[in-house]
C-alpha cells in the first residue's frame, strides 16, 4: 500500500499494471468553490473500480487516486498542453464539465500557483507512484502492459458526435503498443457484437502516452467505455435525483467477462 491516504496501491507479480485515474471522488475540502459538489463529482468515471476489481485476482498492480478529477486530472498532460488538438478537452485542473457547464462558482477558480501546487501534491505522486511499479515490474518481466481504464457517458455533444462506441481502445495510434496486442485486444471486442473502435475519439491520454515504451518491453492500452455498456445509463447529462446510478453486478457482468478476457489475454501476450 503507498504511504498516502488518497493514493492506493496494489501489488502483484503479473506483468500487469491497472491504472485507474478518474474514479476519485474526494474534493479535497473544496466542496464550496464549486457551483455544486454533484456537479464536480458528475464526470466522474463511476465503479470502475468494481467493474475491474477481479484484477487484483489475476496478480495484476493497481495504482488508483481517489482524489476527483475535478481537482487534477492526472490523465493530462502537466504542462497544460491538450492531447487532442483541435478537440474540445477539459484542463489539467478543470474549470468546466464535459457538457460545458462551469465547475466553480464566481472567482472561484485555481490560479496558476494553485495548479502548481495540486500537481505537486497530487498529480507528481501518482506518476512517480506509476514509474516505481513499472520499474519494479520490469524487473520481473521482459514485458509488461499498462493497462488504463475509463469510462464516459454515451452522448457528450461538446466532446463528440452521435453516440460513442461501447469499447474505445486507445494506444496512440499504435505508438504505445506492439501492434500484435492491439490486434488481440481489438478481436475480444469485436467478437461481442456491441460497437467498437480503435483509436478512435479517445485515443488515449497522458497515463499511457508518457509511461508506455514498446521498445523498452512496456505496452499502454487504454480502455474508455462508454457508460451504457455497464450500467443503466440514464438519457441527458444526468441529475442529481439519477445520477450515478448504483452499480449493478448482474448488469455489469457480461462486459465484466469481456475485459477479463482482455486481461487474460494481455497477461498471455506478455508472458509469451
Amino acid at each position: 500500500m503507498s504511504d498516502t491516504p488518497w493514493l492506493t496501491v496494489s501489488r502483484g507479480t503479473a506483468p500487469l499494471l491497472v491504472s485507474l485515474p478518474h474514479t476519485g471522488t474526494d474534493l479535497v475540502g473544496l466542496d464550496d468553490r464549486f457551483v455544486s459538489p454533484w456537479l464536480a463529482r458528475r464526470d466522474t468515471d463511476w465503479w470502475i473500480d468494481q467493474l475491474y476489481a477481479f484484477a487484483a485476482d489475476l496478480g495484476a498492480t493497481i495504482v488508483r487516486t481517489t482524489v476527483s478529477r475535478s481537482i487534477i486530472d492526472v490523465n493530462r498532460d502537466p504542462s497544460g498542453v491538450s492531447l487532442y488538438p483541435g478537440q474540445n478537452t477539459t484542463e489539467l485542473c478543470p474549470t468546466i464539465t464535459f457538457d460545458g457547464d462551469p465547475l466553480y462558482k464566481a472567482g472561484q477558480e485555481p490560479d496558476a500557483d494553485e495548479i502548481s501546487r495540486r500537481r505537486a501534491v497530487y498529480f507528481e505522486p501518482y506518476h512517480a507512484v506509476l514509474e516505481s511499479e513499472i520499474a519494479r515490474l520490469k524487473a520481473l518481466h521482459p514485458k509488461i502492459v499498462i493497462y488504463d481504464c475509463h469510462s464516459i457517458r454515451s452522448v457528450l455533444p461538446r466532446l463528440f458526435e452521435g453516440r460513442l462506441p461501447v469499447f474505445n481502445l486507445g494506444t496512440n495510434d499504435g505508438k504505445s503498443t506492439d501492434p500484435v496486442l492491439q490486434d488481440k485486444v481489438a478481436t475480444i471486442i469485436a467478437a461481442t457484437g456491441r460497437p467498437w473502435v480503435v483509436n478512435g475519439r479517445f485515443k488515449g491520454g497522458w497515463i499511457t502516452r508518457h509511461h508506455a515504451n514498446p521498445a523498452q518491453g512496456i505496452h499502454g492500452l487504454q480502455m474508455e467505455i462508454a457508460n451504457r455498456g455497464y450500467l443503466l445509463e440514464p438519457e441527458g447529462k444526468g441529475e442529481p435525483s439519477n445520477w450515478p446510478v448504483r452499480y449493478d453486478a448482474d448488469f455489469a457482468a457480461p462486459i465484466r467477462a469481456t475485459l477479463t478476457d482482455i486481461l487474460k489475454t494481455a497477461l498471455a501476450w506478455a508472458g509469451s
